[in-house]
């Protein structure tokens, strides 16, 4: 499927830890330098290999830190890139979760007491350039999602483990820099600088064009994306001609990550978006051929719609 919206980030996956309840905040408990016997191989940046000793699971969490990484400690608030390995450790098949690895695209992360606090705790120690193993066992759990967890007939005895790979932190929330005219008659985009987001006008009796369109209106700094990697976007995306907004990750309080270049996402972003440089404002418009096709998307977007897209490129990985 190649709709934006599902590919803003994996299922967060610490929320198994606490039974899917909605709510993940743990109390306070587990030892974070303690040795849970969870061998943890492999180079930082791939998949990881986990063999698990024999036994049952243990009732006490903990975190271990793998390889130290570089630069600057994580501290709360940093929203990090990260790529996650996750099993149900029940001392029988110890089955894979999920891996962001396997999905192709790693995830964004914010580093709060939200988080299970093991995992934050492990979080907080953590450089870029780290891999830390986390142990979420019962000892985790409130006593509401402990009861609730068993109401579910969940195993609150299995421990939920996780290998981290910090990949970096976001720090920048919009592009950077001086606007230059767009250039697409019939859009309007203005851009009030600093952190605040753009705001895109399509409302024109003006003909939609036929082909893609895509404008540099901020030029960024940074490492020009390359086919393959998985990018951090911040964008709003109109219907040509109704100013219908019909998806935004400004409006979701929150970038979105996702592979470009790849078949991963609809053709007018692979084809737009790969080549340009990491800290630059991009307008495009999009063409139905190039877009959802025929079909359309939902509710909002029909066979016959261009979509305008206001598009900031905050990292590549």
């Amino acid at each position: 499927m190649r709709r934006l919206a599902l590919l803003a980030a994996l299922p967060l996956l610490f929320a198994a830890a606490c039974g899917n309840s909605g709510d993940v905040t743990a109390k306070t408990g587990g030892s974070s330098g303690a040795s849970s016997g969870v061998k943890v191989a492999g180079d930082f940046g791939k998949k990881p290999q986990v063999t698990f000793p024999s036994g049952k699971p243990p009732a006490t969490s903990s975190s271990q830190t793998i390889t130290s990484g570089q630069g600057a400690q994580l501290k709360d608030g940093d929203a990090v890139v990260a790529n996650l390995t996750a099993y149900s450790w029940d001392g029988k098949t110890n089955a894979l979760s999920g891996s962001t690895y396997d999905e192709g695209a790693p995830q964004l992360i914010t580093v709060d007491n939200k988080l299970p606090s093991v995992v934050h705790k492990a979080f907080q120690d953590s450089k870029p350039g780290g891999r830390f193993l986390a142990v979420v066992a019962k000892d985790s759990l409130t006593a509401e999602q402990m009861e609730q967890a068993k109401s579910q007939g969940a195993d609150t005895s299995i421990a939920s483990v996780y290998v981290v790979d910090v990949m970096g932190v976001s720090t920048v929330k919009a592009a950077q820099g001086t606007a230059t005219d767009p250039g697409v008659k019939g859009v309007a985009l203005e851009n009030p600088g600093g952190d605040q987001a753009p705001k895109l006008t399509t409302k024109t009796d003006a003909a939609a064009p036929k082909e893609l369109v895509s404008k540099t209106v901020i030029k960024g700094t940074g490492p020009v994306v390359k086919s393959g990697q998985t990018i951090l976007v911040h964008y709003t995306g109109k219907i040509w001609g109704t100013d219908t907004e019909f998806d935004s990750s400004w409006g979701r309080g929150q970038p979105v990550m996702f592979p470009i270049g790849v078949g991963k996402v609809i053709k007018g972003w692979d084809q737009s978006l790969v080549g340009v440089p990491v800290g630059s404002r991009m307008l495009v418009t999009i063409p139905p051929d190039l877009g959802y096709g025929k079909a359309g998307q939902g509710d909002k977007i029909k066979g016959t719609d261009t979509l305008v897209f206001v598009v900031d490129v905050l990292g590549a990985y």
